[in-house]
């Protein structure tokens, strides 16, 4: 999505802290939206995003700020609650809020294309039970 993601997250094992995890997946995710973004000389979204950093956040001594600090987070415990969390995600971008593809599985940042068709868009399918 232009302005958000949505993503399913898999734990094996209890006791992980969520918090944690979004906090430097946000972190790290940022640090490479930056350096792409310094590579691009995209210095007006540079600048804007400099703009947005609070004087609290600049004495910690960050420079940008790319994510909110908030995230929503649900847990998913049946098979129906996922699948209807799994077709929001997929039809997100053909919703007529968005309307950025016509197709579903056409969109390039999307995990549809491989569910619907077994085909790999942009991105790469993970199965964290194999790290």
């Amino acid at each position: 999505m232009p302005n958000h993601l949505h993503v399913i997250l898999y734990f094996p094992e209890a006791g992980f802290n969520l918090n944690k995890i979004i906090g430097n997946a946000k972190r790290f995710i940022a640090y490479e939206i930056i350096k792409r973004l310094e590579e691009m000389k995209k210095q007006e979204v540079l600048d804007f995003l400099a703009g947005e950093v609070t004087e609290r956040e600049k004495k910690k001594g960050q420079l940008h700020k790319v994510f909110t600090d908030s995230f929503d987070a649900k847990g998913i415990y049946n098979e129906k609650f996922f699948n209807q969390k799994m077709n929001y995600i997929h039809l997100n971008p053909v919703s007529e809020k968005w309307q950025l593809v016509n197709d579903f599985t056409e969109y390039e940042h999307s995990s549809a294309s491989f569910y619907e068709t077994g085909e790999v868009k942009k991105y790469e399918p993970l199965d964290f039970r194999l790290l």
